[in-house]
């Protein structure tokens, strides 16, 4: 049998809005699924971009933000990162996340990766970002923010990466993606 892509094998028999706010919404739908067989399906609506940026300094530094993470109940280091507006360019977003969280400026941008951050139950798209020429301002977080900076060697924030220390996925894929680039000479 082959599988048509274009075509969506789901039936949505009927919705209904669970909870929403200013960030999120969730659904619930009555399906159908693709064997044919009733279900149940929750989405969650995210009404911003994901936004992430690696900031790259000549030296090949890079700076992470750690911060406890509610959801998690943990604390957790990561790229700077936040949500963008959907009515707003990605990158102006990125560009007000970095100066908000590390009081950088980048003079250079390059979107290097696009990605769906768990597609099984959200829309949410993220893009990230390197950010090049860099210079140092007065940071400006949001109040709800807690946040400790540091700035260290790319090479180290990528044995983070590998040694499980950093987990979140924005900051695992682009340190990855910013890595296969350096490899390749195409930063």
């Amino acid at each position: 049998m082959s599988i048509n892509e274009e075509i969506n094998p789901w039936k949505i028999v009927s919705d209904k809005e669970v909870y929403d706010n200013p960030w999120i919404n969730l659904m619930e739908y009555q399906v159908i699924n693709p064997s044919g067989g009733k279900g149940i399906y929750g989405k969650v609506h995210f009404k911003n971009y994901a936004i992430g940026i690696v900031p790259l300094d000549d030296e090949l530094n890079t700076w992470l933000v750690g911060q406890f993470r509610f959801p998690l109940n943990q604390y957790s280091w990561e790229i700077p990162e936040g949500g963008g507006p959907l009515n707003t360019e990605p990158l102006q977003s990125a560009q007000r996340e970095l100066l908000e969280e590390t009081g950088l400026v980048a003079q250079q941008w390059q979107l290097i990766q696009t990605m769906h951050l768990s597609n099984s139950v959200s829309d949410e798209l993220s893009l990230l970002y390197v950010a090049r020429e860099l210079t140092q301002h007065e940071a400006e977080p949001e109040e709800t923010e807690q946040l400790q900076v540091k700035k260290l060697p790319f090479e180290e924030v990528y044995q983070m990466v590998q040694s499980g220390q950093i987990t979140d996925s924005m900051s695992v894929a682009a340190i990855l993606r910013v890595k296969l680039m350096l490899l390749e000479g195409k930063l």
